[in-house]
């Protein structure tokens, strides 16, 4: 049996969401995003590089939004580009998708380790937690669900109270939004400090995109919520609009208390705004840890879901595209998932791989943004200037990542084709 059920609402949907995105970039983004702009710039260009990413975040989740409700299947753009674009245009999507969040597993899985294990135990406490929460996966779509919704509620409160202490104990100035980089400064340079600032701040942006990408997965469970048609839309867009609230609130009160450079200069810029206060430092480990095992168990459903739709077209083993009889997952496909995340977390440091992770997925929504584009009016629910918007911004903020991340998912997007080109030869040639 290869067909899932419809169990999830739009409150189920939208909570997945959520889980995905703040768990994904509040405790991870702030940091290389402000250390990217502030050569040349100041605390403003990092709320602006916010915007932008918002923007080009928003276009995309019409797109996703607007194909979701024609294809409710699951696989998200694999499907779509597949369906509107071809075969090939939708690999690409999957492909990109499922090495970029397979990669963005590992990365959560040592983020919440990072705050929860005990020194020198950070890599097996991570590889426990790919296994726990892949179980709770393989128990049900709805347990996945009622999980994220109560990690969801422990992230927010921590949130609150990070910023109600950081803004009580941290002296908090609104000057440091302007007044980061005295080089900068000094040279009149203004926000953006002329072209190399326009240029990190694009690609602040990019790695602040990394915080918006977990709308993907609402796309992703179209085949297990009721009335995708209509609770798709709705979900992901007002996963996107609570996520955009938070990272904004986050970003102000970061940039008051440390400033840009304060900012950059921490990996853990959250604890470091408090550290005045040891209880609420405390809090912020929590919530770090909470956000972390959040975006790990959406990712996993999201990926495993992708993997589930490959494999059903033979773009992966197929053996991978069968559902669980009792439970109604794609068990295969999650354990697949599972298994090669726990060989990263134990032999690779992924803490790092914002900007790889980024490519990844600044591909499949370009192809998402195309798709989107070829819908006939019957289908359409947005208009076409938004997926202009999107799939120019997924262009331009790819383009302005780190180099090393570029290069890299070029690399490995090129192996991915070369590796279909070899098995559709080889199908034709029998």
């Amino acid at each position: 049996m290869t067909t899932l059920d419809r169990r999830l609402t739009t409150a189920d949907a939208v909570v997945v969401g959520l889980s995905a995105m703040i768990g994904a970039g509040v405790f991870a983004a702030f940091s290389p995003a402000a250390a990217a702009v502030l050569p040349a710039g100041t605390g403003i260009a990092l709320l602006i590089a916010l915007a932008v990413a918002a923007v080009v975040a928003y276009g995309n989740a019409t797109s996703s939004a607007q194909l979701a409700a024609q294809y409710p299947a699951s696989g998200g753009t694999y499907v779509y580009g597949r369906e509107r674009l071809g075969p090939w245009w939708g690999y690409v999507a999957g492909w990109g998708f499922v090495v970029g969040k397979t990669a963005s597993c590992a990365a959560m899985a040592l983020t919440f380790a990072a705050y929860a294990a005990p020194a020198g135990w950070e890599r097996p406490v991570a590889a426990l937690a790919v296994v726990a929460l892949a179980a709770v996966n393989y128990r049900g779509v709805t347990r996945t669900a009622r999980l994220a919704r109560w990690i969801v509620v422990v992230v927010l409160l921590a949130l609150a109270v990070t910023v109600a202490v950081a803004l009580a104990t941290g002296s908090p100035d609104v000057a440091r939004l302007r007044a980061d980089d005295a080089a900068a400064g000094a040279a009149g340079a203004g926000v953006l400090g002329g072209p190399a600032g326009w240029y990190g701040m694009l690609q602040a942006a990019g790695l602040l995109f990394f915080a918006f990408a977990g709308y993907a997965r609402v796309a992703t469970l179209g085949e297990e919520v009721r009335d995708p048609s209509r609770t798709i839309p709705r979900a992901i867009v007002g996963a996107l609009g609570g996520a955009v609230v938070v990272y904004a609130v986050v970003a102000v009160t970061l940039l008051a208390v440390l400033g840009l450079a304060g900012t950059a200069a921490s990996p853990t810029p959250l604890a470091e705004a408090v550290a005045a206060s040891p209880w609420a430092g405390a809090v912020v480990r929590v919530g770090a840890a909470a956000a972390s095992l959040g975006a790990l168990l959406a990712l996993i459903a999201g990926v495993g879901r992708t993997t589930l739709a490959m494999a059903r077209e033979g773009d992966l083993p197929r053996p991978l595209a069968v559902v669980h009889p009792r439970f109604r997952v794609p068990h295969r496909a999650e354990v697949a998932v599972a298994l090669v995340v726990v060989v990263l977390v134990l032999t690779v440091d992924l803490r790092g791989a914002i900007g790889f992770s980024s490519f990844g997925v600044l591909v499949y929504y370009a192809v998402a943004n195309l798709a989107a584009w070829t819908q006939a009016t019957p289908h359409r629910r947005y208009p076409r200037a938004l997926q202009v918007v999107g799939l120019a911004g997924c262009v331009v903020l790819c383009a302005t990542l780190p180099v090393a991340a570029v290069l890299a998912g070029v690399g490995v997007l090129a192996v991915g084709l070369l590796l279909r080109w070899a098995r559709v030869r080889r199908r034709a040639t029998t």
